[in-house]
């Protein structure tokens, strides 16, 4: 989520993706693995001239690669085109590859199963766009009940929630303060998901009704709802539902409305218990800050100006 935004003026010319709907490219197996274009070492390298190399964990340092678990349809953020995960967070990898000396390997998953895959081992870090909160630091749910041990974020990128609707808007919805009573569509276990509920019960504390919240497994489905009109609205992060606007059936199924909502961090999350990793992902962010390559990989995808300016570590609310 975000303070500073991108701007989308300079996404159509950026952008090499085929003329078919973010839709279409998101609804693929969200199981698949895919690896992304990051290479900042060879696998299995056991020795690397790269000035952070020794900085991380000696089982990476062994296997040459950092497993990192996403959700690959939040383009402009990631995405798979032609059998490759790409966008932002594999650009920004990279990036941070080449100061540690490894390269970043993305595997596709559901977003809400992201935390426990990294719990579980499976991979590394998690980096999909996933906003650093005080509740997923502490291993929270929604309900405030723990369910974990929590994971650290390194922090890269500023975003915020927005509502998207319908080209043409046909039912005029100004702001997310329109959406009262009306069916909304988002991605389960999201921030957006939770600006949704809060916006919900803001309503029913002002006399009206409850949003009539849809929440779908994968965002590609809160998005065919939308299109469909069997949902008013969808909720989502702001560069998706950007781009979105930009890509989805030409340009010809969205449109954004209104301001942004919450904006804070998005962090790559690291276990609790590996903060030797987390600390060698803060310093290779600082080093990439430093040498102009993070700016670089996200003014590629016209995200430049949800850049942040340091290195820090858990600095969401």
């Amino acid at each position: 989520m975000a303070v500073r935004i991108p701007t989308r003026r300079t996404l159509a010319t950026v952008l090499t993706a085929t003329t078919a709907s973010l839709l279409l490219s998101a609804c693929g197996d969200q199981t698949a693995a895919g690896r992304s274009s990051a290479d900042g070492g060879g696998a299995g390298a056991a020795k690397s001239d790269a000035p952070l190399f020794a900085t991380l964990p000696a089982d990476i340092r062994a296997a040459g690669v950092i497993k990192v678990g996403t959700d690959a349809t939040y383009a402009p953020m990631e995405f798979v085109e032609d059998g490759t995960i790409v966008g932002v967070d594999p650009d920004v990898a990279a990036a941070l590859g080449k100061h540690l000396g490894v390269r970043f390997e993305f595997t596709s998953g559901t977003f809400d199963s992201l935390i426990s895959s990294l719990n579980s081992g499976r991979h590394d870090v998690v980096m999909s766009s996933m906003s650093d909160t005080m509740a997923r630091q502490q291993g929270l749910d929604d309900k405030g009940q723990k369910t974990g041990n929590g994971v650290d974020f390194v922090d890269y990128f500023v975003a915020g929630s927005v509502v998207y609707v319908q080209k043409g808007n046909p039912q005029q919805i100004r702001s997310i303060a329109d959406l009262c009573g009306k069916k909304t569509a988002v991605q389960r276990g999201t921030t957006f998901e939770e600006v949704a509920k809060t916006r919900s019960k803001e309503c029913e504390a002002s006399g009206k009704p409850a949003l009539a919240i849809e929440s779908f497994p994968t965002d590609a489905e809160a998005q065919t709802r939308v299109k469909a009109g069997g949902a008013v609205a969808g909720v989502n992060d702001y560069p998706v539902a950007a781009y979105l606007a930009l890509r989805a059936d030409g340009g010809n199924a969205f449109e954004v409305v209104g301001n942004q909502i919450q904006a804070g961090p998005f962090g790559i999350a690291v276990a609790k218990d590996n903060t030797e990793l987390r600390d060698a992902l803060k310093a290779a962010l600082a080093a990439s800050i430093a040498d102009g390559s993070y700016q670089k990989a996200l003014d590629k995808w016209g995200a430049g100006t949800g850049a942040v300016a340091t290195a820090n570590v858990n600095t969401g609310s």
